[in-house]
């Protein structure tokens, strides 16, 4: 069994400039009906065209890393803009980042759709 994230898009030029821009990923498959399929690690993602595209509050997709100081500091470096979330004091944000009580790390990012991707240290 797997679970497969499935993001919309109601642009799907401006979404595959977006995750080649920022996220450093092309697709590995495009299928004839639009849908763009990519892979990050062992997993895949789909993009595929919606007009109900950023419309969800929440987060979308969550993806795991090795180095977060690296990989956040490439995706500002790339465009990316972290959110800054503040849900009181027992989650809220500094310059997009949240550190948790047992260490991990995390921060939030819209991609150009407006779908919510955190990045999470492992």
């Amino acid at each position: 069994m797997r679970i497969t994230v499935t993001l919309p898009a109601s642009d799907l030029d401006r979404a595959k400039a977006w995750y080649a821009q920022v996220l450093g990923v092309e697709p590995v498959e495009s299928r004839p009906t639009g849908e763009l399929w990519y892979e990050l690690g062992d997993s895949r993602f789909l993009l595929y065209s919606s007009q109900f595209a950023g419309t969800n509050q929440a987060t979308a997709a969550g993806i795991q890393v090795d180095d977060f100081d690296a990989t956040v500091a490439q995706l500002r470096e790339r465009g990316a803009v972290l959110e800054d979330y503040d849900f009181g004091e027992d989650f809220r944000t500094t310059d997009g980042i949240i550190t948790m009580p047992d260490g991990n790390r995390s921060a939030w990012m819209k991609d150009s759709e407006g779908n919510i991707l955190a990045i999470t240290s492992m």
